[in-house]
């Protein structure tokens, strides 16, 4: 899938050296709830049964890539999908610090959302952020997302607890 100056693609073999550089950044793992690292052997075996449906898996996962440049610069997901409710968690990184703030994750975003709702059939996406995280947060909003709450004290971090926000699009 493409849009603009990105492309949304499936797992391959390949990303196997990413997959383990960017799951095991300890800096990465506040926000995506990850507390020990991962293995080669898990990754290859992710990797492997990535071609399953996500009506199977709960979860679906893209690479986002520069169409020009064929560089692979992050990742997207679908989580928690409930095909009954018609609804999934979003949830998006670009890896490289060089690569971000030039609309390649608005561009990644966009085109989840309309896979989303238009090839799954999706009624809602939704998304938790840290409060301190502002560029996700400035993200979403520019993406449509609505802010509907606040978890308190959610995630326990060094220096204390931090509030997690939850943001909703529902399809119009």
């Amino acid at each position: 899938m493409e849009y603009q100056k990105i492309r949304l693609r499936a797992l391959e073999p390949e990303d196997l050296e990413l997959l383990y550089e960017w799951e095991n950044n300890n800096s990465y793992w506040l926000i995506s709830n990850t507390i020990a690292p991962f293995s080669k052997y898990t990754l290859k075996k992710y990797i492997r049964n990535s071609h399953r449906s996500i009506y199977e898996t709960g979860q679906l996962r893209f690479m986002i890539g520069l169409t020009e440049e064929k560089q692979t610069i992050g990742t997207i997901d679908i989580f928690d999908f409930d095909p009954f409710h018609k609804r999934a968690g979003v949830g998006i990184l670009i890896a490289n610090e060089n690569q971000r703030r030039k609309g390649y994750a608005t561009m990644a975003l966009k085109c989840l959302c309309d896979y989303c709702f238009n090839t799954l059939q999706l009624h809602q996406l939704y998304c938790n952020i840290l409060v301190n995280n502002t560029e996700s947060i400035d993200l979403f909003k520019k993406a449509g997302f609505t802010e509907i709450g606040i978890k308190k004290e959610w995630i326990k971090t060094p220096e204390g607890f931090l509030d997690e926000l939850m943001f909703q699009l529902i399809k119009q």
